[in-house]
């Protein structure tokens, strides 16, 4: 006991002394450091923050006792985030760590927790008690100034200073149940290190490589034990670095731990020498080969001597005056370390916690912050946390600049927010400016003036403006209603263009834009007519379908101009969201009417012309069916009360004239295809193509290139070349590229300076456009025995199909009868591989009507193949020319030469109608065919024919194969 008291005395004594040794005194003026050091709070992830003293004393320490524990000589800690003054010596520290019953709490942050009424002794504040974890207060003891076996705790970003209290949470197992052992055993010290990698969030490292070799010894204070992870409050007291890596002893069984109730006396030579010496002979000290490392061997780091110089004390300087700047601009310092800094000074004088004390004020990074800690030469660890407090003292006032700059921007926007608001008062007091919503609604009532909006439509109308002046200027709902009627008071009610009801007129627009196309002319001209019959305008519903590039959507425009009617185009090509058409709900963010409601409000008629243009294209979505959409749209008994999903109210759109297009009309749905007036727009011939370049295409190119008809010219006989040779195409596009093309180069011709005027003509035409893409016009110009042309028609137009039979074994005597067999190749579809059966078929039968003895047909094994295998070929048009190929191989007796036919065969031999015969018959003109073959049903078809196109050709209808038998031979 007397040594303990000597001991303890002279401890006491060492602390209230001046030491510049390595160990950090316990005494000094506590006064004075919580004025300098600001209390600071460690965020999550590891940047301490300055917090105000107020939110410390929030966390459950009263001021007086704040004051208490810095008379009596308090050093910075770290608790709950805060770094704030604790208790130096035993003597007050007795009071920090007193009975938990009786409500003392820890440095004022633990006062929240405790559970105490809080008496003038306590440092608590009579807080709730903490009920979610089992709290630990140790029994307060002198710190040993060496401990060379220490557990290991690594931590990241932010190191421990001496004299500095900080949480530290431990999640590892096995550290846990160490650091348990350790405060039974009433060691509670660690080691504390930071790791080298900051995103390493394990609390053990497997190799010291992985943290810094100079740490800090700390006490472990208080610890909660929360189950998965243990929260301790320690205290860091002096430097210390690695030596070695130990092993940790295996816990011993508790009953061979119990102490016996009474120890027997022991002489003083029995005790052990030192508590260096107990700690030895319980710790065994065998390195860890490849496991976490829970246990160091530490010695104690000594700074080099030194003494008080001019530079030392320049340093202090600086660092006292960066710090009061720092407070000048952060206001997070001014409360806790501006006071100290007009009057205490025993701190300031300690250059070796000011060190610390300055490095910890600071954010920055993780590695500065520990080679401060490392640095053993009290200048240089001076210089290194100035530098830190310099970063700090700049971001501090970029900080400030920005603030200000922020700040700024928003009194401005303020201010003219204020003069805006007065300014409204003052119009509206003056009379000179009404409220917003009284101007809205001015606006919407002015709009429907003139126009004739039917009785429920305005009821609408009033119920929705009603609504918008009990609303909030600044809600959503505001801003949907008034959208709402935005539209509704857009739309056209009663609106109608004045309608041109001159045929002559109508008819000279038609004539003047597009060459040819009668049937839709026609059925224009019927439509006036029957418009001006009627004295008022009406809607239809037209469908134009052909080959790409005949004039569809061309002809949609100039039907508007010829009928005076306001024009607007929509393509349903490769639509899928039934919105499109039908708009949106309002309740969607961003909700819009369809596509027809838009139409009304921009053409701003209730007549207009509306092209839908690809009907034949839409596609189906998990938004829904378009063409299904469609349906109500383009019905003449519905579309008179059309509900689109946005509007909800019925709006008549029985006076828009619809036209649609398409390429195909296969793909079109059935119940669509039925509510369209379907008119075929056909492909041109050479003649037609050669009139519309003449006519339309060259002039308009022409005057697109900046050429006159002097400097550039283009013969007919060029453009006939050009159209046979490079542009076989039914429609005219890929014609007006290829013109476009010749006067292009022609225009840099006269430009550069080769030419003045030019003249394309045939000889000269592929100097423009190059090379031929079509030099023969047809396959075969002599048909062997077994070869037939036939008519095909494409989504392109009409072409020439040649039909190819051959013998696919040589014939033998032993062959018996009736196994003849039949190949087809060429791509073809299912439709045209049963007509090919039929076909065989029937000319087995025929041939034994007309040459009994030829059994070619029927011992043969036969091959039927149609060009150019690459393209899908399908339909029932073939039939009488698969029948004539093969008996012009079974007879061995070539066709009649340039002869064409179309028509499917029956099995008896009936011949059946088919389509596709104008297109049908201006590709066997393109080929130079004299002589074709249509079955007699499409009689009507050829007839409505142009006569340009018929003149020259002979043509034979026929309702059975026997009346083509002598028409393709002759001779027989």
């Amino acid at each position: 006991m007397v040594n303990a008291a000597r001991q303890l005395h002279r401890s006491s004594a060492l602390a209230r002394k001046p030491n510049w040794s390595g160990v950090v005194p316990h005494r000094t003026d506590s006064s004075a450091l919580s004025r300098l050091q600001p209390p600071r709070f460690y965020t999550s992830a590891g940047t301490p923050q300055s917090i105000p003293v107020s939110t410390a004393m929030a966390a459950g320490c009263r001021l007086g006792t704040a004051h208490r524990w810095m008379r009596a000589g308090a050093v910075p800690r770290v608790h709950t985030g805060l770094l704030t003054p604790t208790s130096g010596p035993h003597s007050v520290r007795a009071r920090m760590y007193g009975n938990r019953a009786s409500g003392a709490g820890f440095s004022g942050e633990d006062g929240a927790e405790s559970s105490g009424s809080g008496g003038e002794e306590s440092g608590g504040d009579g807080g709730v008690p903490y009920n979610g974890a089992q709290m630990t207060a140790l029994t307060p003891m002198m710190v040993p100034e060496v401990f060379p076996n220490v557990p290991l705790i690594a931590v990241s970003r932010n190191p421990v200073f001496p004299r500095f209290i900080k949480i530290i949470e431990v999640k590892n197992k096995a550290l846990m149940e160490l650091l348990r052992r350790k405060v039974r055993l009433a060691q509670p010290y660690a080691g504390v290190f930071m790791k080298r990698d900051d995103a390493n969030e394990s609390d053990v490292v497997e190799s010291l490589d992985a943290i810094y070799s100079t740490g800090t010894f700390v006490q472990i204070h208080e610890m909660q034990d929360l189950g998965e992870k243990l929260r301790m409050i320690v205290m860091g007291h002096r430097r210390i670095r690695i030596t070695k890596q130990l092993e940790v002893e295996p816990e011993e069984p508790e009953s061979q731990n119990k102490p016996p109730r009474r120890k027997p006396k022991r002489s003083r030579k029995d005790q052990p020498g030192s508590l260096t010496e107990q700690l030895e002979d319980k710790v065994s000290l065998q390195p860890l080969p490849s496991s976490n490392i829970l246990m160091v061997e530490v010695d104690n780091v000594q700074h080099e001597h030194f003494t008080v110089t001019e530079e030392v004390k320049a340093l202090t300087a600086e660092i006292v005056k960066t710090i009061r700047d720092i407070i000048a601009l952060n206001p997070l310092y001014r409360e806790s370390v501006l006071q100290m800094m007009q009057a205490g000074q025993r701190v300031v004088d300690n250059p070796i916690y000011l060190s610390d004390m300055g490095a910890a004020l600071t954010g920055a990074e993780s590695h500065e912050l520990q080679d401060v800690l490392e640095e053993i030469n009290i200048p240089k660890r001076l210089y290194k946390a100035l530098s830190l407090l310099k970063k700090e003292y700049e971001l501090s006032k970029l900080q400030q600049r920005l603030g200000r700059e922020v700040e700024e921007k928003i009194k401005q926007t303020h201010r003219k927010y204020l003069l805006q608001e007065q300014l409204k008062i003052i119009k509206k007091e003056l009379g000179l400016e009404k409220e917003d919503k009284e101007a809205i609604e001015e606006k919407f009532r002015e709009r429907l003036k003139d126009r004739t909006v039917p009785q429920h439509i305005m009821d609408v109308i009033n119920e929705e403006l009603n609504k918008l002046g009990l609303l909030d200027n600044h809600s959503s709902e505001f801003n949907v209603t008034r959208n709402y009627l935005d539209w509704l008071t857009s739309m056209p009610w009663g609106t109608n263009s004045e309608e041109n009801l001159s045929l002559e007129r109508a008819k000279e627009v038609l004539e003047e834009d597009h060459y040819g196309m009668d049937d839709v002319k026609k059925r224009i001209l019927e439509f006036i007519a029957v418009s001006q019959l009627r004295g008022s305008t009406q809607g239809k519903i037209l469908c134009f379908y052909g080959p790409p590039g005949v004039g569809k959507t061309s002809i949609a425009r100039s039907i508007a101009r010829a009928l005076n009617r306001q024009y607007f185009r929509f393509s349903v090509g490769g639509m899928t969201d039934v919105a499109e058409i039908k708009g949106h709900r309002r309740t969607y963010v961003g909700a819009m009417p369809g596509k027809i409601i838009q139409c009304l409000k921009k053409t701003k008629t209730e007549n207009p012309l509306v092209l839908i243009d690809e009907v034949d294209k839409m596609g189906r979505g998990y938004q829904g069916d378009p063409s299904s959409a469609l349906l109500e749209l383009l019905d003449p008994e519905q579309n008179a009360n059309f509900l689109d999903h946005y509007l909800d109210v019925p709006v008549d759109l029985s006076k828009i004239l619809f036209i649609c297009t398409a390429n195909v009309v296969d793909t079109i749905p059935e119940p669509l295809r039925d509510r369209m007036e379907m008119i075929n727009v056909s492909g041109y011939v050479a003649q037609e193509k050669l009139a519309i370049a003449e006519r339309y295409l060259v002039p308009q190119l022409r005057s697109l290139c900046g050429l006159t008809e002097e400097k550039a010219s283009i013969s007919s006989d060029a453009l006939s070349l050009l159209i046979r040779q490079y542009c076989r195409e039914s429609g005219v596009r890929n014609l007006q590229k290829q013109v476009e093309k010749v006067l292009r180069k022609v225009a840099f011709c006269i430009v550069s300076g080769k030419q003045t005027t030019v003249t394309v003509t045939p000889e000269n035409l592929q100097e423009y456009v190059g090379k031929p893409v079509f030099t023969v016009d047809r396959m075969y110009d002599v048909t062997p025995p077994g070869v037939v042309m036939g008519l095909a028609w494409t989504a392109l137009g009409g072409s020439t199909l040649f039909i190819e039979t051959s013998l696919r074994r040589p014939l033998g005597g032993a062959e018996s009868q009736g196994e003849g067999t039949l190949e087809v190749t060429g791509q073809l579809g299912d439709v045209m591989k049963e007509s090919a059966k039929i076909a065989s078929t029937f000319a087995r039968a025929f041939l034994m009507t007309q040459d009994p003895g030829n059994h070619f047909l029927v011992n043969s094994h036969l091959h039927l193949h149609v060009p150019e295998g690459a393209t899908p070929k399908d339909g029932p048009s073939a039939g009488c020319t698969i029948v004539t190929a093969l008996l012009s191989l079974a007879t061995d007796q070539s066709v009649r030469q340039n002869v064409a036919m179309t028509g499917e065969v029956s099995l008896t031999g009936k011949i059946l109608p088919v389509g596709g015969i104008k297109e049908k018959t201006i590709a066997a003109r393109r080929a130079g065919v004299t002589c074709i073959i249509l079955p007699d049903e499409n009689r009507k078809d050829f007839s409505d024919l142009p006569d340009y196109i018929t003149q020259g050709l002979e043509v034979h209808f026929v309702d059975h194969y026997s009346q083509i038998y002598p028409i393709v031979f002759p001779q027989k």
